[in-house]
């Protein structure tokens, strides 16, 4: 095999033998298919350049979608490979005139541009390794840790751990590509020894049956965003853009509606409610001018029922939702509020609880309910925001049973979520342990138990897994039934700033705790995050 390095910098320069002896070799372990890779002409383009790339498998049967398709993306989006807008792949009986399956995904091209290309040099594997061209950087602050695809070693680190699973974990013992992704990942990752991968797939086991149906809507969600806060001292960011720049591509390609759950304040009103001298008290304060920063970011709902709503009483509280819809966000977390969204010619509700009797309380199921069937009347969709649970790096695993934090009943949250799907609800949104959680399958229903921190601007601790964080993708059909999904790993910086996570380990996280949490819940979360279904039936 030729040299890995430059095998790999040739790919991401376009080189089309170059990517398809990669895919040949570390995706498809079958020597019945012939892989070819050529660029497709966008005839529309006035400039006449390739605008996407097409991977054909050819065999003496029709090659598997479900079994390729997925990882083929998956390691040209990790690669970089450009210039292209499309990744089309095609599976072919070698014989038949035309293609027996097709897939296509549209690219980001702000995050895959390179320049100068030469694709039709005949490829030389005996060649010094060609430098690949350097990526734009989408974070104007310099930090410590690197962003997707920033250099070609990062590049090929995240190609790497998308093929774990069919690589087999036994040949991080054999050198080449899985030592050099070892190597990497246990010398450079804080938190490597709280994600390493339990179990690896065997490549030679069924394919899991991805799901195929489009959903009707996809929502986006992230956990706690605190952009900074000017009380007690300053802890706001020279430039407010640094605080979503890197991650704001991720935030909101292919979300029809962005959630998170905002626990701060944006108010300017003087006093605290809180005394900040007792020990483990704190009070947020954002500038009010932040809502811009927030809705340039892509949001759209924002929570605001959670323990720091009221750290500035009641005017704060009020100040805080007024500035969110005065920027054009929904703010939700009144006692008794149901706020809707209409997309795609689909009404979505979204109710917020905490453990507070200032907002709506999860410890009031009675009350819950009648929120829940009303809004199930009105909307076609219905999602559950809730602030609860015990904190920390301890506060991992869920379990069903009711959860302490400093003698505060932070509720049970797996016998809420299934009570909330039994009343109505589509999809249960958690947050407040700081950490990233398990998720179920419900009726058919997704429950996250925590979307973890996703921004603390000097706030909050990114020490372990509180350093970990998610994007968490859901697609639904016009049901609420979880159709398809995705955790898109993040990582906070030392600042709390949210950046793409090379190393993929939210999404060893959350898939370690889910097999364990839950393990006959019938979700499966790949290599690269995507969330699969098994043979199992759902509960």
């Amino acid at each position: 095999m030729a040299d890995w390095s430059n095998l790999v910098a040739l790919a991401r320069q376009g080189n089309v033998q170059a990517i398809a002896q990669l895919i040949q070799q570390f995706v498809i372990f079958d020597a019945d298919i012939a892989v070819s890779v050529d660029h497709e002409i966008d005839c529309d383009d006035d400039q006449g350049t390739q605008s996407g790339i097409r991977v054909l498998l050819e065999a003496p049967y029709v090659p598997d979608p479900q079994r390729y398709a997925h990882k083929i993306y998956a390691a040209v989006l990790c690669l970089g490979v450009t210039p292209i807008h499309t990744l089309q792949i095609e599976g072919q009986r070698q014989g038949d005139p035309l293609a027996n399956w097709q897939r296509q995904w549209p690219l980001d091209e702000n995050l895959l541009k390179l320049k100068d290309l030469t694709l039709a040099d005949p490829i030389d594997m005996t060649a010094a390794a060609i430098a690949p061209t350097t990526l734009p950087t989408l974070d104007p602050a310099p930090r410590p840790y690197p962003s997707f695809k920033q250099s070609g070693l990062v590049a090929l680190v995240a190609f790497a751990l998308s093929l774990v699973s069919v690589l087999g974990f036994a040949m991080i013992q054999r050198g080449g590509l899985p030592r050099l992704f070892a190597q990497r990942n246990n010398q450079d990752s804080p938190n490597a020894t709280q994600a390493t991968p339990q179990t690896v797939p065997d490549p030679e086991a069924p394919a899991l049956a991805l799901t195929e149906v489009n959903p009707a809507i996809t929502i986006k969600a992230v956990g706690d965003i605190i952009p900074g806060t000017d009380y007690p001292n300053w802890r706001l960011p020279g430039d407010p853009n640094y605080l979503f720049n890197s991650i704001k591509p991720f935030l909101v390609k292919e979300a029809d509606i962005l959630f998170g759950n905002f626990e701060s304040t944006l108010t300017d009103f003087p006093n605290s409610a809180k005394d900040i001298s007792r020990g483990m008290t704190f009070a947020f304060r954002t500038p009010p001018a932040y809502a811009d920063v927030l809705t340039s970011a892509g949001f759209d709902v924002l929570s605001v029922a959670n323990n720091h709503s009221f750290d500035f009483g009641e005017p704060g509280f009020n100040d805080t939702i007024a500035n969110i819809e005065n920027a054009g966000m929904k703010a939700v977390g009144r006692k008794g509020q149901i706020v809707y969204v209409d997309e795609k010619g689909l009404r979505t509700a979204f109710i917020a609880f905490s453990y507070f009797d200032h907002h709506n309380s999860m410890h009031d199921l009675p009350a819950a309910q009648s929120l829940i069937e009303e809004a199930d009347q009105q909307a076609d969709i219905v999602v559950i925001s809730v602030h609860a649970g015990a904190e920390g790096t301890d506060a991992l695993n869920i379990r069903d049973r009711t959860e302490y934090f400093y003698s505060e009943n932070r509720g049970n949250l797996v016998q809420f979520s299934r009570a909330v799907i039994d009343y109505g609800a589509d999809l249960v949104l958690g947050h407040g342990p700081h950490v990233p959680r398990a998720i179920e399958l419900y009726k058919g229903k997704l429950v996250a138990y925590s979307l973890g921190n996703f921004l603390g601007h000097e706030t909050l601790s990114t020490e372990g897994s509180l350093g970990n964080s998610m994007i968490l993708q859901a697609g639904l059909d016009p049901e609420g039934n979880f159709v398809s999904g995705r955790v898109i790993p993040v990582a906070l910086d030392p600042n709390g700033v949210p950046y793409l996570d090379d190393y993929f380990q939210s999404v060893i996280l959350v898939r370690n705790l889910t097999q364990s949490n839950f393990p006959q819940t019938p979700l499966i979360i790949d290599d690269m995050g995507y969330i699969l279904h098994d043979s199992f039936t759902a509960q």
